[in-house]
């Protein structure tokens, strides 16, 4: 049926995801391979997107499909829907195609009125399990599709255990709670200005309707937002027949792995409840019983949930994440799906399922995210300190931080935004809170299990979580915690560590991580496979070291002015820019020349063989001066106090020099190769300190491969003349020393016209390394502090851009480029290097794109070398080219 937008879950399978959602698939695929799955149906994506096309309107012929389903369910249960004495419960749920935990909206329970709560209590033989379905119906339902707000229903709840004098909902007797049904009908008609529907077909039309419009809420669009996952998908819909966890002690409902997800480990890993509902367990509502003490309380059904578990890992070739409800002795799985994991676990569960023979050496490359790489480089607390732990909670999500405590999400945002680093402190987080968890350095809750929503979450972003801190008493109202007999304030600053789940007040000193054995396992694999080369971006020997030490084999990019920088030789700069004459200019050049030869020295030696792409100055000379305004405000005073003439006098010289080099635009002004040419001794001068570096290195018996960079060349011109500067001045150093060494000479690509004459410029270079960051502000157009701080966050918003283009390289424009100016030098240069060392390098996207037009590097600061060589190995597998 072409239209059908409908499907049972035994008439779908795995395959059908984009139509039937991440959940729907693998709901039909575990029905489909014999698993004990309640029966259900899922509404499709398309409906969804038909939805919102009609202007969010559910049209007739959709409804009918679901009645037709629910006739078909129905039949398949033996209950039917409005029945009074064995009523037909559901559960509706969102299921987008890729995974969104908590980010839309469930509804439990459906089907259930005042009539047919009577023949759940008769069936199950238990009032109270009846009337507690019920009061939690109309909460979720009052909450989700009416949109009244939880509060008042909880505060309904804490009213009614006050006046009873009981602590926990699991006390409330069945005459109390038929007093908070009535009371929460009460509510939903102040507040909805509605009844509540009795009608249990209504009912699920407006369940579905509300599914459906959860798909555009504010914390789902934010974290489509935040994993890049598209707009238009739209979210299917998953009615199942509802399985019930909270019948008793032999009754109960878990959420489990089947590996660790925050380490890796081969066992499993999870949460149960008993007597208890689902949404208990993820909502962090109870503090759950780890999953290994379900073989006490239920030895056999363990025995059963253990042996499926390994037969779905085989299945779907993957760590599972699954729900499970346990209904008086008998095991139901709500949903199975790949699960989250942090990047530790992802690494070592890729490689060790590799090594198990479940998956080869290129699906384990492909099975981690090269970006989530990012998180095995966190801190740790470092174990020499003896700090005592002010509590402890669950280790939710591995890594350590500091930072003052915020109570709310909103004021982590806003703390973030001013500079600050700060740990958001909650009872529990909610997906309402998403955007204060990506602000925040960690996250730190007293209730909910390691698989709450602030767990998840917190594990997806790389961000360190301790949940479960029960020791914790959070006031939001005071902006306090109190810890036994300790008061901590909003802005007080602790340390939590959620590789052990402990807390410290104040700041503990924390240390770089230490890569597993199957971290460098599966790197050495990436190395085997790629074809791309990884260099890094280093301006230092300890930069050089570290880059060596992830696995870069050379350095792309090392840039000179930042060794001007250091105090010790900013005033030897500031008399080299600001000397009368040349003979002054080369006394100061003298000066800096030995620094320079030291600083290479030193790089060289870090790099022990491999290339170094060294970049001769780029930025404008003024960069090195004082600021103007600074100048005008101390010229400003010494003449009103009018007691230091020869000091004024001094002072007005520096900033005529200083407003002789300012320019109205210094990005486009006098800078690199123009400075060179200008200027030649400053590049001259640097030449023969690399050279002088290369000679030093190679009496001590080592070997060099030094790369001369020449910057911001847009003309053929630039480019020659520069190189015979360079190539004098290695000529004059190899006759002083009486050493012969190779070099190369070549030219950073960052502008429109050396792109479109690249061929011509080729002629004058032995490689091309594209500086994607300024080749990216010069093809838009765009002053990159002026575009992030101004509009671009407008643009993205708007979809005016896909992405920001100084994170993720532009392929349409810029990259037609990048891909011109490398077939260009290459028809006039085949044995032309070509390379990239813009911010790019270290971007999954980019290196794909660097891979697929045939670079031979990319390269990337040093904590990205490890995201680069597998990113370049994922690009080999899906786009092979030859090595």
């Amino acid at each position: 049926m072409e239209n059908k937008h409908v499907y049972m879950f035994y008439e779908g399978n795995a395959g059908m995801r984009e139509l039937l959602g991440g959940k729907g698939a693998n709901l039909a695929e575990m029905t489909r391979i014999g698993l004990p799955v309640p029966p259900g149906f899922t509404v499709s994506t398309a409906a969804c997107r038909e939805y919102f096309a009609r202007g969010q309107v559910i049209r007739d012929e959709l409804r009918d499909e679901v009645l037709a389903a629910l006739k078909k369910l129905e039949e398949v249960t033996g209950k039917l829907f409005e029945d009074k004495t064995n009523p037909l419960l559901v559960s509706v749920r969102s299921g987008a195609v890729f995974s969104m935990p908590g980010m839309m909206d469930t509804v439990l329970n459906l089907g259930l009125n005042d009539q047919t709560v009577q023949g759940l209590a008769e069936i199950s033989a238990n009032e109270r399990f009846a009337y507690d379905c019920y009061r939690r119906f109309i909460q979720m339902f009052g909450d989700v599709v009416l949109k009244v707000d939880h509060f008042y229903f909880e505060k309904a709840i804490e009213d009614k255990k006050r006046s009873l004098n009981v602590t926990y909902d699991t006390e409330l007797d069945a005459a109390a709670l038929k007093e908070l049904v009535a009371e929460f009908k009460k509510i939903v008609s102040r507040q909805a200005k509605k009844e509540f529907p009795q009608e249990p077909v209504e009912q699920l039309m407006l369940a579905i309707q509300a599914v459906f419009d959860s798909w555009n809420n504010q914390r789902a669009i934010v974290y489509r937002q935040i994993h890049k996952i598209p707009d238009h998908l739209g979210t299917a819909v998953n009615v199942q027949t509802m399985v019930f966890g909270n019948l008793g002690d032999d009754s109960g409902t878990g959420v489990a792995f089947t590996r660790n997800p925050a380490d890796g480990t081969k066992q499993l890993y999870g949460e149960f409840l008993v007597n208890a509902q689902g949404e208990d367990v993820v909502a962090g509502i109870r503090t759950p019983l780890d999953i290994a003490k379900m073989a006490e309380h239920l030895p056999s059904v363990y025995q059963q949930f253990t042996e499926l578990c390994s037969l779905l890992e085989k299945h779907y070739r993957d760590v599972q994440d699954i729900e499970f409800t346990v209904e008086r002795g008998k095991l139901y799985l709500l949903q199975t799906r790949s699960g989250k994991r942090t990047a530790a676990a992802a690494v070592k569960i890729a490689v060790n399922m590799a090594e198990e023979g479940l998956i080869d050496k290129k699906e384990a490359l492909l099975r981690v995210d090269p970006a989530q790489l990012n998180q095995l480089l966190h801190r740790r607390i470092d174990p020499a300190h003896k700090a005592k732990a002010i509590a402890k909670g669950l280790p939710a999500s591995p890594g350590a931080a500091s930072g003052q405590i915020v109570f709310e999400a909103d004021d982590a945002e806003k703390a973030a935004a001013d500079g600050r680093k700060v740990i958001l402190v909650r009872p529990e987080t909610t997906p309402d809170d998403i955007h204060g968890i990506v602000a925040a350095e960690g996250v730190l809750t007293s209730r909910g299990g390691m698989t709450s929503h602030a767990a998840v979450v917190a594990r997806g972003m790389g961000k360190c979580c301790v949940t479960g801190c029960e020791e914790l008493k959070i006031d939001l109202t005071a902006k306090t915690v109190t810890v036994k007999d300790m008061v901590l304030k909003e802005g007080d600053i602790i340390t939590i560590d959620g590789s052990t789940g402990e807390v410290f007040a104040g700041t503990v000193p924390l240390i770089a991580p230490e890569l597993s054995a199957e971290f460098s396992t599966l790197l050495q694999w990436a190395d085997e496979v790629k074809t791309l080369g990884v260099r890094a971006n280093a301006d230092t020997p300890e930069d050089a070291r570290k880059a060596r030490e992830f696995g870069a084999t050379g350095i792309g990019l090392c840039r000179t002015e930042h060794m001007f920088m250091s105090q010790d030789r900013l005033p030897v700069v500031q008399e080299m820019i600001l000397a009368k004459n040349e003979a002054a200019r080369e006394r100061a050049l003298a000066k800096l020349l030995p620094m320079q030869q030291n600083d290479f020295e030193g790089i060289f030696r870090a790099m022990d063989g491999y290339p170094v792409t060294i970049r001769l100055l780029d930025p404008p000379l003024h960069e090195f001066l004082p600021s103007l305004e600074e100048l005008l405000v101390e010229v400003t005073l010494l003449r009103e106090r009018g007691d230091n003439p020869e000091l004024l006098r001094q002072k007005e010289n520096l900033l005529r020099q200083v407003r002789a080099l300012s320019e109205f635009n210094p990005m486009l002004g006098h800078r690199g190769c123009r400075l060179g040419l200008v200027t030649p001794s400053i590049y001259k001068m640097q030449a023969t300190a690399i050279f002088r570096a290369v000679v030093t290195l190679l009496n001590e018996g080592k070997s060099v491969v030094p790369e001369i960079m020449i910057p911001l060349v847009g003309h053929e011109n630039e480019l020659k003349l520069m190189r015979e500067l360079v190539v004098k001045a290695a000529e004059e150093v190899m006759a002083e020393s009486g050493k012969r060494f190779t070099y190369k000479v070549g030219t950073m690509i960052e502008l429109p016209r050396a792109c479109v004459t690249a061929d011509r410029i080729a002629a004058h270079a032995d490689f091309f390394s594209f500086g994607t960051n300024d080749l990216t502000q010069t093809t838009f157009g765009y002053s990159r502090d002026d575009a992030e701080g101004k509009f671009l966050v407008t643009y993205l918003q708007e979809k005016i851009l896909p992405e920001n283009p100084f994170a993720v390289l532009d392929r349409e424009g810029v990259g037609e480029l990048v891909k011109m100016a490398a077939e260009k030098g290459r028809s006039a240069r085949p044995d032309l290097k070509l390379g990239i060392c813009g911010e790019h390098g270290g971007d999954p996207s980019s290196i794909e794109f660097c891979h697929l037009i045939g670079l031979d590097y990319v390269s990337c600061s040093p904590f990205r070398v490890p995201i680069a060589r597998l990113a370049a190995a994922q690009a080999q597998v899906k786009n092979p080219r030859e090595k």
